[in-house]
């Protein structure tokens, strides 16, 4: 996989492949991450990348030039090319983004940052994607977020790719809790099926509280989860309003 981030700030990024995922899946060679300077590609001695908008209004615009420019100076891809503009205005991402693009398409970032970018630059986009309904100085947080989902979706990058697949929402609920050493702990315990070595109880448990956690902090995700009757009748005893499949 190779990621592509298009930013007027890349110093915002240096140290990003020095820890954790991002260094262990560029160390390995499973993937390639590019920071391009938008400012290489002004043509003014100040290496301007933003200017006033038309019609008046505070805040200053991300140029399309700078833009047009970098995305055209890019190798061409092995395979194809999406290219994502990060903007609050984007659809929000989801665990569905990085699984539909962990093995696909190469990805080039475009952080919007200032008031806002050009409109123009919409049409070089694939797509466009927001972290959420909030608002931060510019897309380059959100690139970082984006490359280490992906990144640790690629196998060979986690130990186990199932620690991944087991993640909150890969399977359309929240994780499970989990627990470690020390067994006991300012008087708090492990729960006892944890550590009771019955495989398929240790399971259960896990299935079951990965579910009441979903009904308790994000009811809205079951809706969409993947269910069987058991399930349904274990949420129904503890409130939830769905039916049992017939």
């Amino acid at each position: 996989m190779a990621v592509t981030v298009l930013t007027g700030f890349p110093a915002l990024f240096e140290g990003l492949d020095a820890e954790g995922i991002v260094r262990i899946a560029l160390s390995r060679e499973l993937a390639t991450l590019r920071i391009v300077n938008l400012r290489e590609f002004t043509d003014d001695r100040h290496r301007t990348i933003d200017d006033y908008p038309y019609g008046g209004g505070p805040g200053m615009i991300l140029k399309v030039e700078p833009v047009a420019r970098a995305l055209a100076a890019l190798p061409e891809p092995v395979v194809r090319r999406e290219v994502i503009l990060l903007s609050p205005q984007g659809e929000p991402l989801t665990q569905r983004f990085f699984e539909e693009r962990a093995a696909g398409a190469d990805l080039v970032l475009i952080c919007a940052r200032y008031k806002g970018q050009d409109e123009r630059i919409r049409a070089l986009a694939d797509a466009e994607v927001s972290l959420g309904d909030f608002v931060i100085s510019g897309g380059e947080l959100a690139a970082m977020v984006i490359v280490d989902g992906l990144f640790r979706l690629i196998p060979g990058v986690l130990g186990d790719l199932d620690s991944a697949r087991g993640d909150s929402f890969s399977s359309g609920l929240l994780d499970c809790a989990y627990y470690t050493r020390p067994e006991t702990w300012e008087g708090q315990g492990v729960p006892e099926v944890l550590i009771s070595g019955h495989h398929e109880e240790i399971r259960r448990w896990r299935r079951r509280d990965s579910l009441l956690r979903t009904l308790q902090r994000r009811p809205d995700l079951l809706a969409r989860a993947e269910l069987d009757e058991d399930d349904r009748r274990f949420l129904a005893q503890h409130g939830w309003p769905g039916r049992a499949s017939s």
